[in-house]
């Protein structure tokens, strides 16, 4: 399967945009047109939670209009809201419907029972919202009885741009500022959404805006956004995904003679960690901005066949690489030497526990790979053997576990995938896309 590949790829929208694109029409009266939301599963999940709500989708040739009586109008939901496999759906909407009178109940499928929702419950009852859930909140299902917010001052104990931007939705509806400090900085699609609608938010650049601690270890500056105010109804095309066009990176990387550019993709620099961190295993590309779209920038990447070495994962580069973990994993078992992931434990919170997820599958294909503390320590160059691997009912694993078997497959070898249906959570097409035949 090692046959080289040139050519383009054109990745499906984002997905982190496109839950908080969607979920900003919905809020916002009037009427708003979407164009290339990412296709998946999860996506869908908010767009059916929002006509729960009463707000109206029309959807045509790669456009959704929405047309939404504005967050005033929204109405109590009929029955439980099923938010499928989709932390970020369940979050923000949480966020959304915290000041919002009436009873909303959230729920999702079992992976999305096990994730924890305690991180948003918590800061939503601080601003006033009645949150319940299992075990006190710590799951899902959720009961939100909303009404009047305040404000609140909350400091993250992780840092997740879901908590972030579900307390920022709620702080749309809350009397005064709202402010949200991280440990560190997650992403960010939420603020720039904000910024590019005239929302008032607001980073506080400067350093006497946290304690002298919090300046010393580089914690980012906080988020601040005075409330109440409203979004404006909007136009806007989505930027190609750079989470999902990463296992054609890797691949082409990984596939001696092989060239590949990605285009019209999102390029913001807090969803490129794992590009950074494949070419700092010595792969060859090259980025190009062209053009922004909605606050963020958009451009191409081009990448070449590389020989990769080892490298060193800690925990300050897991925000920025969060969802293209398991794919690096994948490419150090074809780099020279003993590579090293550590402070990897906000994997083990996913759709699976991905930290053990890809430490079973790829030591099933022969590959040296170790589990260790919140990590791995994979072993490289190796070439892979026959196996039957599961995706754990993950997209992310999925997807990785097929770029290891088209990449690393020693001759006459094959890899059986249980669960690979599970791809189509974010990328529907993953299978039809270039390279993966």
């Amino acid at each position: 399967m090692r046959q080289p590949f040139q050519g383009r790829l054109r990745p499906p929208g984002d997905k982190s945009v496109s839950h908080r694109a969607a979920l900003l029409a919905g809020a916002a009266r009037g009427r708003s047109r979407l164009r290339n939301l990412a296709p998946g599963a999860d996506v869908a999940s908010t767009l059916r939670a929002l006509e729960a709500l009463g707000v109206r989708l029309e959807r045509r040739d790669g456009l959704v209009e929405v047309e939404s009586p504005g967050l005033d109008g929204w109405r109590e939901p009929e029955d439980v809201i099923d938010c499928g496999n989709s932390g970020t759906t369940i979050r923000l909407l949480a966020g959304l419907l915290a000041g919002r009178p009436g009873l909303a109940i959230l729920t999702g499928d079992a992976s999305l029972r096990r994730r924890p929702m305690d991180r948003v419950a918590e800061p939503l009852r601080a601003m006033g919202a009645r949150v319940d859930g299992r075990e006190g909140g710590r799951f899902a299902p959720l009961a939100l009885r909303g009404g009047p917010l305040r404000p609140l001052a909350w400091r993250s104990p992780v840092a997740s741009a879901q908590v972030k931007s579900s307390i920022l939705l709620a702080g749309l509806r809350a009397q005064g500022e709202t402010v949200v400090r991280e440990p560190a900085r997650s992403r960010d699609h939420t603020e720039r959404l904000f910024l590019w609608l005239g929302l008032p938010l607001a980073v506080d650049e400067t350093p006497a805006s946290g304690t002298a601690g919090e300046a010393a270890a580089g914690a980012p500056p906080p988020v601040r956004l005075a409330g109440p105010a409203s979004p404006p109804p909007f136009e806007l095309e989505v930027p190609g995904d750079p989470s999902s066009a990463f296992p054609w990176a890797v691949r082409a990387v990984l596939t001696p003679g092989s060239e590949l550019e990605i285009e019209g993709v999102l390029l913001n620099p807090l969803r490129l960690g794992g590009y950074r961190l494949l070419e700092r295993m010595g792969a060859r590309l090259e980025l190009v901005e062209e053009a922004r779209v909605g606050g963020e920038p958009v451009g191409r990447i081009r990448l070449r066949a590389s020989a990769l070495h080892a490298l060193e994962v800690r925990g300050e580069d897991v925000p920025a690489a969060v969802d293209e973990l398991p794919l690096l994993a994948v490419a150090a078992c074809a780099a020279e030497g003993e590579s090293r992931f550590q402070g990897l434990g906000e994997l083990r919170v996913k759709e699976s526990d991905r930290v053990r997820a890809m430490a079973r599958g790829l030591a099933a294909m022969g590959l040296p790979v170790e589990e260790e503390g919140d990590g791995w320590r994979v072993r490289g160059p190796a070439r892979a053997r026959s196996a039957r691997v599961s995706s754990a009912g993950d997209h992310r694993v999925a997807m990785a576990l097929a770029v290891a078997a088209w990449t690393l497959l020693a001759p006459g070898e094959a890899v059986e995938l249980e669960g690979a249906e599970s791809v189509a959570i974010s990328d529907p097409d993953f299978f039809r896309r270039v390279g993966a035949g």
